[in-house]
């Protein structure tokens, strides 16, 4: 069997929301394994954070392996990041693809918010607060405008430049939708029904006190135990969701540091989003509800955006 090569174009001419956000729950609710993912620093005694990483997942279907490596010193024309998915067949093994994991990881990390957001957010959500103005941030509007009725989406950036460039670029693409860029972030958290935080930040930038009933709350941009997006009010105020248990429980700050302070369990977590799409987990109770949604990502993801480019492109078994 030849190895087939899916380049980024061919992920980003194969993968459509809220399609692509279907098969993700489909695939979330469906029997899966997902071992923890592997970051593992390259060299622990010089100081530098270049790390590999893998991601292994598989259902009925594939076996799907990610692999990265980060390198955050890198300056242009290099990367940060570089990643490829490989997938294999389940029943046999052999090798069908290697997939691009950058744009996979774009598409798949933006749909599990809007899944997560799907399940967990007011069905009436209409003002979306989206911190973070970075690659993913197109991937982030597309994906949540396609789960719920929008009508305005407020963009907060450490650059006003790149706010405003991403607001032209939005606001071209959805000429319904009002786009606004906003520096207030107590008023605009008090204005959104959903708040959605992509950014590498390491001080928190969401407090409870301004998040208002009925909120649904969505933190991804921090991969460390001991750095957060949110303070620890809102975690306490919150339902607390996450897209894998294995994975935030050792990684995800914004939990573990209210357990570390004594004034939050990893009991209190009620669920993950497999549980959530089995509905194994109830979702939203009340109108009234906070919810909050924390990610650090998950190979079950890279499996389903590989194994739906790949069938795009008209392969089979």
């Amino acid at each position: 069997m030849n190895l087939k090569l899916i380049s980024a174009e061919q992920v980003h001419a194969s993968l459509h929301y809220p399609e692509f956000i279907d098969d993700l729950q489909l695939t979330f609710a469906a029997p899966h394994t997902m071992p923890p993912r592997q970051v593992m620093l390259l060299d622990s005694t010089s100081g530098s954070h270049d790390a590999f990483a893998m991601l292994p997942s598989w259902n009925d279907e594939v076996i799907a392996q990610k692999a990265f490596t980060y390198f955050p010193e890198n300056s242009a024309p290099a990367q940060t990041l570089y990643s490829q998915i490989m997938l294999f067949d389940r029943k046999q093994g052999a090798p069908l693809a290697l997939v691009d994991g950058m744009s996979v990881t774009c598409w798949r990390t933006a749909g599990v918010s809007a899944l997560a957001s799907r399940l967990l957010s007011r069905e009436d959500s209409e003002t979306l607060l989206l911190l973070g103005t970075g690659k993913l941030a197109p991937f982030l509007v597309r994906a949540h405008i396609s789960v719920r009725p929008l009508k305005r989406i407020l963009l907060w950036g450490r650059s006003p430049k790149k706010a405003a460039a991403l607001q032209k670029k939005m606001s071209a693409e959805f000429p319904d939708i009002h786009f606004e860029t906003t520096n207030d972030l107590p008023a605009a958290c008090g204005q959104a029904n959903i708040v959605v935080s992509a950014t590498g930040s390491t001080e928190i930038l969401v407090r409870g006190a301004w998040i208002k009933p009925g909120t649904h709350t969505d933190f991804m941009g921090n991969h460390h135990k001991d750095k957060r997006e949110c303070d620890t009010e809102l975690v306490v105020k919150s339902s607390v969701y996450v897209d894998s248990k294995e994975n935030c429980f050792r990684e995800a700050g914004e939990i573990l540091v209210p357990v570390a302070e004594g004034v939050f369990s990893l009991d209190q977590v009620k669920g993950q989003l497999a549980d959530l799409c089995r509905a194994i987990q109830p979702a939203r109770q009340s109108a009234e509800e906070i919810t909050l949604f924390k990610s650090v990502g998950c190979a079950l993801g890279d499996l389903c955006g590989a194994l739906t480019a790949w069938k795009h492109n008209g392969l089979n078994f």
